[in-house]
């Protein structure tokens, strides 16, 4: 019986992470989002539709740009979040996500960021989760080398050590400053 609840939890927190996922995806985002709930047998995909598409092309997490110019990527959704934290970053670099909420991996592509571009990356964390519309939302942070994945665990899902935490008020203007400065350069 307590098996069956905690997996029962699990679940509950799993989509209530796709909820709020659903909820700030834009159209290629809700892509992936479907192809995961098809993966994960909560939508029956379309026959046929796998072999025409070919191989999958990797998920795009969405890049934005400290103000001293050093990148920072950001999952919106499961699978973004486990390409970006498992297989792009680099072991390193600094992983940050919102604390003890649902919300998406981010990666500062330095391995010693200034504090600038941690508080900047720590607003990425806390806008793009569930606490949003917070006052104040505790960010963790650590090296991607200690952020894993357990065995069996849903897409996107991790447990991570030696973190610690900053406390930011997640801000729009930032966010979309942050992401105008990535488009432009690029």
């Amino acid at each position: 019986m307590k098996t069956q609840l905690e997996q029962t939890e699990k679940e509950l927190e799993y989509l209530s992470l796709l909820h709020e996922q659903i909820r700030m995806a834009s159209a290629k985002d809700l892509d992936e989002i479907k192809e995961e709930l098809a993966e994960q047998g909560y939508l029956k995909e379309k026959p046929g539709r796998r072999e025409k598409s070919g191989k999958q092309a990797a998920p795009a997490p969405e890049q934005f740009l400290a103000s001293d110019g050093t990148p920072i990527l950001v999952g919106k959704n499961n699978k973004q979040n486990e390409y970006l934290t498992m297989r792009l970053a680099r072991k390193e670099e600094v992983w940050l996500h919102a604390k003890n909420v649902p919300g998406s991996h981010v990666v500062i592509r330095s391995s010693e960021p200034s504090e600038e571009t941690l508080l900047e990356a720590a607003h990425l964390a806390a806008y793009y989760s569930k606490a949003r519309n917070s006052g104040n939302v505790d960010v963790d942070y650590t090296k991607v080398k200690y952020v894993r994945k357990p065995n069996g665990a849903k897409p996107g899902f991790v447990i991570y050590d030696h973190q610690k935490t900053v406390r930011v008020t997640p801000d729009t203007d930032l966010v979309a400053k942050m992401r105008k400065a990535s488009r432009t350069q690029g």
